[in-house]
């Protein structure tokens, strides 16, 4: 057990400042594709959180955690609010904070299992403590899942757009944060109504979170 706490403990501070490279969802999906008989190239470039367009940086705040700056990691109405409503839907509604998918996206597998939320929250209070916002975002930027085979806002820039991530205009910005639910399902280039309406929803938040709220940093 001791050498459980050191070895996650090391790692996280570790990551505090390399570049994370390759995640257990990147290694999972190439297998799912390999069983399925599909070649799927994976395109994946880290670049610092300032190569990111600020646009993009406020648009996945906006869709996936609007009190990102201002919690700890978890947002506990959110989660009162999914407890609640999945009580009453079949489609369940999740509430996991941008500090949660980056904890699950770098160290851990896709699962729903209390065990896995368990080790999650476990790495969501190490990187809360050991890095800082700017850091975690700019991890989860760099790892999100944004198309098959497709993973961090540069090489989705790259392969939707041919640009930069860093070049990336606002309207483009938001059709990525918008097809995070489903980025394998989705396409930026080519929006359905739904994913057309999730962008209006990004818009209204960003409208209501205003320009003060994000640090200049973010």
């Amino acid at each position: 057990m001791c050498a459980f706490f050191v070895s996650t403990i090391m790692a996280v501070v570790a990551l505090k400042w390399l570049p994370v490279y390759v995640t257990p969802l990147v290694l999972l999906r190439s297998g799912e594709y390999a069983l399925d008989g599909k070649w799927v190239s994976i395109h994946k470039d880290w670049v610092s959180l300032d190569e990111i367009s600020p646009h993009l940086r406020k648009a996945v705040i906006a869709s996936e955690d609007p009190k990102f700056l201002n919690h700890q990691g978890f947002d506990f109405e959110a989660i009162a609010k999914a407890i609640d409503s999945n009580k009453r839907r079949k489609v369940k509604m999740g509430a996991s904070t941008i500090s949660q998918q980056t904890a699950k996206n770098v160290f851990l597998y896709p699962s729903r299992t209390f065990v896995r939320k368990g080790f999650e929250a476990y790495f969501t209070l190490l990187i809360e403590n050991i890095w800082d916002k700017r850091r975690i975002l700019e991890v989860y930027l760099n790892v999100i899942e944004l198309g098959p085979g497709i993973y961090g806002a540069e090489a989705a820039s790259q392969y939707y757009f041919k640009k930069t991530a860093k070049n990336l205009a606002q309207g483009e910005a938001q059709l990525f944060a918008a097809i995070l639910p489903n980025p394998r399902r989705w396409n930026p280039k080519r929006p359905t109504n739904f994913v057309l309406r999730r962008r209006n929803f990004i818009k209204r938040n960003l409208a209501l979170l205003g320009n003060t709220y994000f640090k200049p940093t973010m």
